[in-house]
């Protein structure tokens, strides 16, 4: 089954340069939008497809740069038969080293044989699809791939309207199930004239007015009609083709009528059935039209889960149930670089990023990423966001912000999935705790790829800034909420244990009555109570988003300036992307 090793893109609307080595199964592309993900399927389509011609324009030119030439190059392996015929492309074949990504002119033992296709387009907009070799060249040959064996190598483009490969027209993946045919020519024919006879004249009684008005007319011209004219239907405009061969369900529905995600997950079991003759594919918005589990089923489809890859398939999405469900070697991240060059790099299979797809696939999708050290500090984010949101500020999300929960526990653990996707091209930012402070080492690494990090106050986790930062008033209702989310009994419980019977939640709200600040020592105790390692009160992402917005949100401004400080420090850097 075909597949393609390589592809090389030159001046091709949004990208100057591109070259990229997929892999042989699922090549799931991700990216922001007008990354450019839509338009690697597009070149592929337009240098492999089975086209005769196709039409351009100055804008398919990089930067409308007409006097650089469009340039697609698809180096093509496992080959079948008919492309390895010696007689018709001995000169073209050549060899490829998977591991480096290099094109040997000859092919030799030890290395795949693929050929290579290219597609250029210059300023006359006329595209030149030609083999590529130097030795061809060197003997003065030219030569494209033969129409027949085109046929062999074009991918199945699955679009948001699937409805044109639910009949036998030209490339529908109907004809590449099997060798099987319609009969066509004297029966369609015969079908015409049927058709024409059955209709007879029966619209002359609705039209008779506008016939007599055609017949006046044409005998006061001279234009020889007969004795009347009649409404009948055209000869040719009955004629039928191949795309009139539909399929239909039993009631004699046509399928094409079915809904957008019907009819994109029947062609793709389609496209897997005819994978022998047909092994490449093309899905753009691979979501479009379908509800999670549809979506899900589609994947599966296209050889998601399989081990022994049924298709070589390239599909773009914004969708996270897509990449939760795809590996890490299966999803691309299209970037755009300096001067429109373009890097397409695998997301890759390690731990801290497998398990990133699964619990926060958003983030894959996001522009920046915040790595949170728990679920406290996502909440906290989540919360501040939705309290200023709702003052009319512009939302984190507006911004492309998205949050990765590490789980807990080592801190070393945020910089080590910061650094991976840093080296995927997202800005990122690390948000942990400063009572265990993380090897200097990792950090370092960290901070020489270009990540940036902001923890809280030397010796402090999260709780601890707000019960030593925020003003009484909104200590107050942490103290409330603590109470709502648990019960009294138990944080009344909690405070006695950890100041060994030296303060009760009882004398803290007495003191409070009596218009009394909180003192140091009491709000230290709260801190470490709120904690408490089996029951804390707040540990949770619902509980800090709901604190975050009904008591920081509104308080934050009397808190001590050095929290708002990194506060500031952290909704500023997310909206400057």
């Amino acid at each position: 089954m075909v597949r393609i090793r390589k592809l090389d893109i030159h001046n091709f609307r949004s990208i100057r340069s591109m070259s990229w080595l997929p892999s042989a199964g699922m090549n799931c592309l991700i990216g922001p939008g007008d990354s450019g993900k839509s338009t690697i399927l597009d070149a592929i389509d337009l240098c492999m497809g089975a086209r005769r011609n196709a039409s351009f324009a100055d804008t398919d030119f990089f930067n409308l740069d007409v006097s650089q030439p469009v340039q697609i190059t698809l180096i093509i392996g496992s080959l079948p038969d008919a492309l390895m015929n010696f007689d018709a492309y001995g000169q073209y074949l050549q060899a490829f080293d998977r591991t480096s990504g290099v094109v040997y002119d000859e092919p030799f033992e030890g290395l795949e044989t693929v050929l290579s296709l290219r597609l250029t387009v210059d300023s006359e907009l006329e595209p030149n699809w030609t083999l590529v070799s130097l030795r061809a060249q060197a003997s003065g040959l030219e030569r494209n791939i033969a129409w027949k064996d085109r046929l062999l190598l074009a991918p199945a483009r699955l679009g948001a309207y699937a409805s044109s490969n639910l009949s036998w027209t030209r490339g529908s993946v109907l004809n590449r199930l099997t060798e099987e045919r319609p009969e066509l020519g004297a029966q369609l024919a015969s079908a015409s004239r049927g058709a024409r006879e059955a209709f007879g004249n029966q619209a002359g009684a609705q039209l008779a007015s506008t016939l007599q008005i055609v017949y006046e007319q044409a005998v006061s011209l001279g234009v020889p009609v007969g004795a009347r004219t009649q409404a009948l239907l055209d000869a040719h405009a009955v004629s039928i083709g191949d795309g009139a061969i539909a399929l239909h369900d039993e009631q004699g529905v046509p399928l094409r009528s079915l809904g957008t995600g019907s009819s994109r997950l029947l062609v793709s079991g389609l496209q897997r059935a005819a994978a022998q003759r047909a092994s490449i594919a093309l899905v753009d918005e691979v979501e479009y039209g379908l509800e999670p589990h549809r979506l899900i089923r589609l994947l599966d489809s296209l050889g998601a889960k399989e081990s022994i890859n049924p298709l070589q398939a390239f599909l773009t999405t914004h969708s996270p149930v897509a990449v939760r469900e795809l590996r890490g070697d299966q999803i691309f991240v299209v970037r755009k670089g300096q001067d429109g060059a373009h890097i397409v790099s695998m997301v890759g299979t390690a731990d801290d990023v497998q398990s990133t797809i699964r619990m926060d696939p958003e983030a894959f999708l996001a522009r920046s990423v915040i790595v949170c050290e728990g679920a406290s500090e996502v909440g906290l984010i989540r919360g501040l966001d939705q309290y200023w949101t709702a003052l009319n500020y512009r939302s984190l999300l507006a911004a492309g912000t998205a949050y990765v929960n590490v789980g807990g526990g080592d801190p070393d653990r945020c910089f080590v999935r910061g650094l991976a996707l840093l080296r995927l091209g997202y800005r990122v930012m690390v948000l942990v705790d400063a009572d265990k402070p993380p090897t200097p080492a990792v950090v370092a690494a960290y901070r020489e790829a270009g990540g940036q990090f902001i923890t809280w106050r030397e010796g402090r986790a999260l709780e601890d800034e707000l019960f030593l930062s925020l003003p009484d008033v909104a200590v107050d209702l942490l103290l409330q909420r603590a109470t709502e989310f648990l019960d009294v009994e138990l944080i009344t419980a909690h405070i006695s244990s950890q100041s060994q019977g030296a303060a009760t939640l009882e004398g803290i709200y007495l003191q409070r009555q009596q218009q009394i600040p909180f003192p140091p020592d009491i709000r230290q105790l709260l801190a470490l109570t709120s904690r408490n390692r089996k029951h804390g009160w707040y540990k949770s992402l619902t509980k800090f988003e709901i604190l975050a917005r009904d008591v920081i949100g509104p308080n934050l401004g009397g808190c001590e300036q050095g929290f708002i400080d990194l506060i500031n420090n952290l909704f500023g850097w997310a909206h400057a992307a």
